[in-house]
């Protein structure tokens, strides 16, 4: 019962700080952060889909080394690939799993287990979070529901941030188009009064 209602507690605290927070950055430090606390695992990772490449990049990442999380590039095609498209994938062990597309690194890590779900955005998949345990590990329904939230959270306030942005900028922009001064050092247009 403990385990539930910290995660509870995390979710809250994920969703207050996130709900705050204008800055992609931020938003997916916090939530890989607070999942890794929360179920007390070796780390998180959050990836994003490169559209162009079809590679994931990664976005975030707590408790891994710099070696691991830079160990490669991950093919959103050969790395769980189910979890994208299809939903949360659960591996048990990263030694005996073709899905895994760099077992070895993991091994290194000291990764026994990865828990692997999509981050959404308006029903597309833009990429995954990622939870990695230093003993095999069984992820229960309320561990992958608790990832999914994270999850679903973070997507939403990455939209979010990135329409903020967006409309900052253009709220900047519109700014300076109303302001002569501005226009006439930015070589704009410039109204003689006179």
């Amino acid at each position: 019962m403990k385990k539930q209602l910290m995660n509870y507690e995390t979710l809250l605290k994920v969703t207050n700080a996130i709900s705050h927070s204008k800055d992609p950055e931020e938003v997916v430090l916090m939530a890989v952060e607070n999942i890794a606390r929360a179920l007390e695992v070796k780390g998180c990772a959050l990836f994003l889909v490169n559209r162009e490449t079809r590679e994931l990049e990664l976005a975030a990442s707590f408790g891994l080394s710099d070696n691991y999380v830079n160990k490669g590039p991950l093919s959103a095609l050969k790395s769980i690939s189910e979890s994208l498209e299809h939903g949360p994938v659960a591996i048990f062990d990263v030694s005996d799993d073709p899905r895994i597309q760099y077992p070895d690194e993991a091994r290194q890590e000291g990764i026994s287990s990865i828990l692997s779900v999509p981050v959404m955005i308006g029903g597309r998949s833009i990429g995954v979070l990622r939870v990695y345990t230093a003993e095999p590990w069984e992820f229960t329904l309320e561990d992958v529901n608790f990832v999914q939230a994270v999850g679903s959270i973070t997507g939403m306030a990455l939209d979010m941030a990135r329409h903020y942005k967006g409309m900052k900028q253009s709220i900047d922009l519109l700014r300076t188009m109303r302001d002569p001064a501005k226009r006439k050092s930015s070589g704009g247009p410039a109204h003689d009064t006179a």
